[in-house]
């Protein structure tokens, strides 16, 4: 998946655009392969993978991020795609 790829070079508001649209596209696209198809469903991803991303940058290695960046917020609207 293109967006998977994306969301890792995400540096600026116009890397974040671009992936948005292209986020867009893969829903048209692609929409069997979103567990969260529906506005609603997504949303609620949203909100639970946001209560639990600590998880996410500790299985990385990563340290939780103390202020969100653009590449953040790609990550959060591509885990929400496909997060229960």
């Amino acid at each position: 998946m293109e967006c998977v790829e994306q969301v890792k070079n995400i540096e600026t508001r116009d890397d974040f655009v671009v992936f948005m649209r292209n986020l867009l596209r893969d829903w048209r696209q692609h929409p069997e392969q979103w567990e969260n198809a529906s506005l609603e469903a997504y949303l609620e991803a949203i909100a639970a993978w946001v209560q639990d991303m600590d998880g996410y940058y500790c299985n990385r290695g990563e340290p939780f991020p103390k202020h969100l960046t653009w590449k953040n917020v790609g990550e959060i609207l591509l885990a929400a795609r496909i997060y229960e």
